[in-house]
């Protein structure tokens, strides 16, 4: 979620100057851009929506950006793309909503598709399960430096901290469902910050930024609000049907012909619901699709979610498209009467489809109705409660990676209300251990970035596989 927030307040280096109109076409060009740019998780990704929008083109001013991402971040899944969805209907309507965040997905759609077929083909052969081996143990340090990123920007005070502190309690310990805290912490901030309590008035999570910043009035979309930005009921309704239909008339069909048992259903509804009910970002999507999908619908095991999050990681796009992995490997192992690489085909992409399509309805239906709140404190103090809880949710996702990464066993422990998986300490790993170990520090102490991080361990994983160290 606001891991974006780490990197948004950029200084400008460009004086503010006439900014030319952009036509559809121009904007496609530099959509793509932004597409080929997405590594790193959201805040690279909206760091570099940042860099190239609001610094170099001038196209937003740095309060508009920033009101347009945290209504992003008060959606259920991922902010990245939804913002990109979001500053393109602003700029050209529909039309530049559909162009930019189709253009955010289609990169990393197409790579995963591509390495979740090398994955079912020849994931067991001893080389390839090698690099995913480093490639997961380097995913836990990715994920402490979201809860560290997260964490330095939204815990400020008291309240925030015990909000982070109560998440992590729920959710670990208790298996609280995460639309239940987000949903309680929001409230808690729409109510703080409509009292004006001073501890929810922290903007979101962002901070100030430094140094000359892009005003509203220099930019190509200026303070004005847009006139497609006054909607009307009747195209609210139309804009709600349309996205409506796309999005569950797929579902619907498959429920009727194929019934709620077979596999393409139940990843139509799953990740339906999914779409509607996961709130905080890709970080915090993924706890609740790998208690699912690993836990639940058995779709795939601990260590392939895992490789999942590694191959998202070092692709370009939103980190939610590991759930076109999920998706692949769910049909691929229950391809029914079809071959196990066409059924995982189809799986992966109509996981795609039900997780995006439903992006844009949030953002076409509610993105003129946000346009008019700017600067409303009850939002801000919900935003605010949001993302102190997303702190705790995601630290319980990287308490959760490191147990099924460092240890080889683990078992339920169950004690009144409490309800969790306790390591086996004798089943520790000690080479997955040692290159966790070092993806920490590279990342924590060197300041080595994501992509070179994760090229090193899953290099790391390789040499060890030919010195005979691992399987």
């Amino acid at each position: 979620m606001s891991t974006a927030s780490v990197e948004v307040g950029v200084a400008s280096s460009r004086q503010p100057g006439p900014v030319a109109p952009v036509t559809l076409g121009e904007a496609f060009w530099v959509w793509l851009r932004i597409a080929a740019l997405s590594f790193g998780g959201p805040a690279g990704q909206i760091a570099v929506m940042h860099r190239i929008l609001v610094d170099e083109k001038r196209w937003i001013g740095e309060h508009r950006f920033l009101h347009a991402l945290n209504y992003c971040m008060l959606l259920p899944g991922p902010e990245a793309q939804q913002l990109a969805t979001y500053i393109g209907w602003l700029m050209h309507k529909t039309r530049g909503g559909i162009v930019a965040g189709a253009l955010f997905v289609l990169p990393g759609a197409v790579s995963i598709m591509a390495l979740s077929w090398i994955y079912a083909l020849y994931g067991r052969v001893g080389i390839v399960s090698a690099l995913f081996f480093g490639l997961k143990c380097a995913v836990l340090a990715v994920v402490l430096q979201a809860v560290v990123r997260i964490g330095s920007r939204a815990l400020k005070n008291t309240i925030m901290r015990g909000l982070a502190v109560l998440a992590f309690l729920l959710i670990f310990f208790l298996g609280v469902p995460f639309p239940v805290i987000v949903l309680g912490a929001g409230l808690i901030g729409y109510f703080g910050g409509r009292a004006g309590i001073a501890a929810f008035q922290v903007g979101g999570g962002h901070g100030a930024a430094k140094g000359e910043i892009v005003e509203d009035a220099d930019t190509l979309l200026g303070e004005a609000l847009p006139a497609h930005a006054n909607p009307t009921i009747r195209q609210s309704l139309r804009q709600a049907v349309v996205w409506m239909v796309l999005w569950l008339a797929p579902v619907a069909v498959l429920l009727l012909l194929l019934g709620r048992t077979n596999v393409f259903s139940q990843i139509a509804t799953f990740f339906s619901t999914m779409a509607v009910v996961t709130f905080g970002g890709a970080y915090a999507v993924l706890a609740y699709v790998a208690q699912q999908a690993v836990e639940g619908y058995h779709w795939l095991s601990p260590t392939e979610m895992l490789d999942g999050l590694g191959m998202a990681e070092t692709t370009p796009g939103p980190l939610i498209m590991v759930l076109q992995f999920v998706g692949f490997m769910g049909a691929y192992r229950n391809p029914g009467m079809l071959s196990p690489l066409l059924a995982g085909t189809l799986g992966g992409l109509l996981a795609t489809w039900v997780t995006f399509i439903p992006c844009f309805l949030w953002i076409f239906l509610g993105a003129p109705f946000i346009e008019r709140m700017r600067g409303n404190k009850a939002l801000s103090g919900a935003l605010a409660a949001i993302t102190a809880a997303v702190v705790g949710v995601v630290l319980n996702l990287a308490v959760w990676f490191a147990i099924h990464t460092i240890f080889r066993q683990v078992r339920p422990l169950r004690a009144g209300p409490i309800e969790f998986d306790m390591p086996m300490l004798t089943s520790v790993d000690p080479w997955a251990l040692a290159i966790s170990l070092a993806a920490i520090i590279a990342m924590f102490r060197l300041k080595v970035g994501i992509c070179l991080t994760l090229g090193g361990a899953s290099a790391a994983g390789v040499a060890l596989h030919l010195a005979g160290l691992v399987g």
